[in-house]
């Protein structure tokens, strides 16, 4: 009689390796509501076995035949028979043989060090060599697997042993399920080192890969939703279910182990996903994992993994990026180096990461740059380390300026305006970030004027000293002539900087005058010259025009006496405001 091989949903057991209904398995798994399961058991059985009874940590086999074998794991005891074991495990046999040479006493113990999966498999790997039915699950298929290995249970010494049984099952999972290949993927967190010797963990990444690159439709969601994208109709519709189309697959991905998360990633980019969908998915899986940190202001707490842990995590995440341009976000290469910083990373993957996020910055948006803080006294957002970023961009182009850098400008400014409304940002954070940026990376300061003035709006209990470091960085010439309306009635500013932009002021339309008054000067003489030249050649003979050219010469002298007047009028003006400023103490 063969051995049979049963799994549930089907009439009739298949007969040893043989292959199942493909397209029954994927309309049965991929939902991954339900676990797959398959019994399996021996029809030749050496020695009948009523029951496998436990005491505390001892396993006692229940047979009319006395045990002469007695095998320890851990902890545990297992009181066996050789008959059984041995011919079912080529590295029991051989122990047995090698320790029952030369010795009268025929009962062995034998201590199994790291057998893979422990106390538990081995409770499987014994009922099935005394031909008990044993479930196997996703979850226990991969140590059973690997126990078949580790004791030698191969076809060479029994025909349909526990190592082809567990194989068949382990392909045929693969094969039809996703949510159960996730299920051996956690399973092997336990046995790591014998899952990747053996390849499980590789056949695991290969199959999501395979399932999320090729058949992205009947693993996703439901019919009706994948229908959907054959229709044509709404645009926009037709986009979000090609969203959906393109990362389903993020969230099952994102409970994984890094080590695990990291083989899921590389055969995904082997089998030649789109690189913005890889650079989301490890932004996802970050998100996931990396949220659970507690960040304080002298100390870093986690319930799942050590200080050191989330600093590997980390530099496996930086070198698992995709190279390619816009792959990733902006923001999130942002959270990252927050990251970074905090669990003190190599300082060449930290330094790679910062130059990244700098040739990113010319493409950016204002909200791209905020990255928030945690803790009841920090500003919302975290902007040191946009400073950072800035002080970074700032010495990548000083030595080759480039055109662009005013559109950096502009994002400053921007994000200025936006933090400048939180009541927990610091002047000098404030001030750090306005000046991080050269005089030359902005046309104007308008933009720099509005979120200093949205600044002072916002923190009204600022000193006098306070306000004039903030505004210390704007110039008059470079507002616009509106800022500088605005600036000369905003009783905002500090008192110093008022002053000095009302003399300014006064200045620069003293300069208009004189400079409309000897533009007129010089249109007069010109005409003077022109008629005096016609003269000379006999074009002006009448008398009458001769008197309306001194007319003209004399009108002349009074508006120039009446300009020189002015003049010192706005001379003794400014004079008296120098002596009021020697009067009072500014800062």
């Amino acid at each position: 009689m063969q051995d049979r091989f049963i799994v549930p949903g089907h009439d009739k057991p298949t007969m040893g390796r043989k292959s199942f209904d493909k397209e029954y398995l994927v309309h049965r798994t991929v939902s991954g509501e339900k676990h797959n399961r398959c019994v399996i058991f021996l029809a030749n059985v050496g020695m009948v076995a009523e029951a496998l009874e436990r005491r505390n940590q001892n396993w006692i086999v229940r047979t009319k035949v006395t045990s002469d074998l007695t095998i320890q794991i851990g902890d545990s005891t297992f009181h066996l028979h050789k008959l059984p074991m041995v011919s079912r495990s080529v590295y029991l046999n051989r122990l047995v043989f090698q320790r029952s040479s030369g010795k009268r006493d025929t009962r062995l113990i034998i201590q199994l060090d790291n057998l893979p999966g422990g106390t538990k498999t081995f409770d499987l790997v014994v009922k099935f060599c005394y031909g008990w039915k044993v479930d196997l699950t996703p979850t226990n298929i991969a140590s059973l697997y690997c126990a078949a290995h580790f004791l030698e249970m191969s076809d060479d010494i029994e025909q349909g042993n526990l190592m082809s049984k567990t194989e068949a099952f382990l392909s045929y999972l693969f094969l039809t399920s996703w949510k159960d290949t996730f299920r051996i993927f956690k399973s092997c967190e336990s046995i790591s080192s014998w899952a990747i010797e053996l390849g499980i963990v590789k056949r695991c990444s290969e199959a999501i890969a395979w399932k999320a690159c090729s058949n992205q439709k009947a693993f996703s969601f439901e019919e009706d939703d994948a229908q959907c994208l054959n229709v044509v109709g709404n645009d926009d519709e037709n986009s979000k279910l090609q969203d959906r189309c393109g990362n389903w697959w993020f969230e099952d991905v994102s409970f994984l182990r890094i080590d695990h998360f990291i083989e899921v990633i590389q055969a995904i980019k082997s089998r030649g996903m789109k690189s913005d969908l890889v650079g989301s998915s490890i932004a996802h899986w970050t998100t996931k994992q990396l949220s659970r940190i507690s960040f304080g202001p002298d100390n870093l707490t986690s319930k799942y993994l050590t200080h050191q842990m989330h600093r590997v995590t980390t530099e496996c995440l930086i070198k698992l990026l995709p190279v390619e341009e816009n792959s990733v976000s902006c923001n999130f290469l942002l959270h990252l180096l927050k990251i970074a910083l905090m669990m003190k990373i190599n300082s060449e993957l930290l330094n790679m990461l910062e130059r990244r996020i700098t040739f990113m910055l010319e493409q950016c948006h204002v909200s791209d740059l905020l990255v928030k803080n945690f803790g009841d006294n920090c500003s919302v957002y975290d902007v040191g380390i946009i400073i950072r970023v800035i002080k970074s961009y700032i010495s990548l182009v000083s030595s080759k300026p480039t055109p662009k850098m005013f559109v950096v400008g502009r994002l400053v400014d921007g994000y200025l305006t936006l933090v400048a409304r939180d009541e927990n940002l610091s002047v000098k954070s404030f001030q750090s970030l306005a000046e991080a940026l050269p005089k030359d990376a902005r046309y104007c300061e308008d933009n720099l004027y509005g979120a200093i003035d949205m600044y002072l709006k916002a923190h009204p209990s600022l000193t006098e000293e306070e306000r004039a470091r903030l505004c210390r960085y704007l110039e008059y010439h470079r507002l616009s002539q509106e800022a500088r309306e605005h600036v000369m009635k905003n009783n905002r500013l500090p008192l110093k900087i008022m002053t000095r932009f009302i003399l300014l002021e006064q200045v620069n339309m003293a300069r208009s005058i004189t400079a409309f008054g000897s533009n007129y000067r010089r249109t007069k003489t010109q005409k003077i010259a022109r008629v005096s030249n016609g003269i000379e050649k006999g074009w002006m003979s009448s008398q009458r025009e001769m008197r309306m050219m001194k007319k003209e010469v004399e009108t002349m002298r009074m508006q120039l006496n009446e300009l020189q007047t002015c003049k010192l009028k706005l001379q003794r003006q400014m004079k008296r405001c120098i002596n009021w400023k020697g009067n009072h103490s500014f800062i």
